[in-house]
């Protein structure tokens, strides 16, 4: 048996170009790289995402709790029994609606899923015990202030081979209203995916809806904020738009409380947003019970997590194009050989775990403060 003799703790920035709403005067796209190690010596590798103008969580809690509570939480346990040592992890602080600090949680658990599956010699799908899948198509995200930025990023897209999209949209309906009839008219072929990130009212929401199934879109994300129920109600009765939620679900629960809800034709799944791996399988696998569609999406995730959702979605047949953006804005990696992308086609590691190596050398160019380590023997544990 192998157990868990150490977690090291990586803060990184991700450069990163063009206009971002999210990304918007920082420097890069700030998270932590974990890397596990068993005692036998072989490691395992994931990601922890902070946005700070999209969650709570900051580049500073995420190294609190990944330092504090979560990392010392599974030294020593069984790093081939999974599914106990993520049952520990969930338990390790109270929720602030369903888990605490997913996001922290989510690389040492794509790190947990790496390491098992390097010990066992199997890649993440072999070991859910399903076909690798097909590579993922990606979606080109539009996030503009004027139409003229909306028609560079067209064409910056199908430059290099996008042909589909999806627009942020949610704080000026005539303008969103407009951008979508655009990008329908430039790309008369696309899955055409409208996102507001829960910036409408309700009013607006029942108001924008038709007018942008009229435009040509054939999604809308999160209209309202996740908690304005009877919104959503009005919304799935309405019948417009199919209407898909994406924060307001971190865990199981939510998805399958507001699916018997009927608040959601959809969903819109993250792995760094639903505390990693396990979670966001069991989402997938709540939507498809109760027929309801599903729809990849990250948080503009470099190399490891970008690698685990791929591999995760793929491994699903994710039927639709998927809102990565990583390749999109970020212009660095810490890999010792890039994920294989050819223009909107991505294609997910195939190797034990994740299937993607890490250079150090490279990570210790994007870090932004020293390493941290937990270890058993610091711990007290021989």
């Amino acid at each position: 048996m192998a157990k868990i003799d150490r977690v090291d703790l990586f803060p990184v920035c991700y450069p990163w170009s063009g206009y971002w709403k999210f990304l918007e005067g920082s420097p890069g796209h700030t998270g932590v790289a974990v890397k596990v190690t068993a005692d036998n010596g072989v490691a395992g590798w994931g990601l922890s995402l902070a946005v700070p103008t999209w969650s709570y969580e900051t580049p500073e809690t995420l190294l609190a709790v990944l330092e504090h509570r979560y990392g010392p939480a599974i030294l020593g346990r069984d790093a081939e029994d999974l599914d106990a040592t993520i049952d520990a992890l969930e338990r390790v602080l109270a929720p602030a609606f369903s888990l605490g600090f997913p996001l922290a949680m989510a690389g040492l658990e794509m790190a947990l899923h790496d390491l098992a599956g390097r010990l066992a010699g199997q890649s993440l799908a072999e070991g859910w015990g399903r076909a690798a899948g097909n590579p993922v198509v990606l979606s080109w995200t539009i996030a503009v202030r004027t139409v003229d930025e909306a028609e560079e990023q067209i064409a910056k897209a199908h430059a290099r081979g996008y042909r589909n999209f999806n627009i942020k949209v949610g704080s000026d309906p005539v303008f969103d209203v407009e951008l979508a009839r655009l990008v329908r008219r430039h790309a008369p072929e696309s899955f055409l995916w409208a996102d507001a990130n829960g910036g409408y009212d309700l009013p607006t929401a029942l108001e924008v809806a038709p007018r942008l199934a009229d435009a040509g879109v054939d999604v809308l994300e999160a209209p309202l904020r996740p908690n304005r129920i009877s919104g959503y109600l009005a919304l799935r009765r309405q019948k417009a738009l199919p209407i898909t939620m994406d924060e307001g679900l971190i865990s199981p629960v939510e998805v399958e409380e507001f699916i018997r809800l009927g608040m959601v034709d959809g969903i819109t799944l993250k792995v760094s947003r639903a505390g990693g791996l396990r979670s966001a399988r069991r989402q997938i696998e709540l939507a498809c019970d109760a027929g309801l569609f599903w729809l990849g999406s990250g948080l503009t995730d470099p190399d490891l997590s970008l690698a685990a959702s791929l591999v995760l979605y793929a491994a699903y047949g994710l039927e639709r194009p998927a809102a990565l953006n990583g390749p999109q804005f970020l212009t660095a990696d810490i890999l010792a050989t890039p994920l294989a992308i050819e223009t909107d086609i991505a294609h997910p590691p195939r190797g034990p775990g994740l299937g993607v190596e890490v250079d150090e050398n490279k990570l210790q160019a994007l870090q932004w403060a020293p390493t941290r380590t937990v270890a058993r023997r610091l711990a007290g544990d021989a």
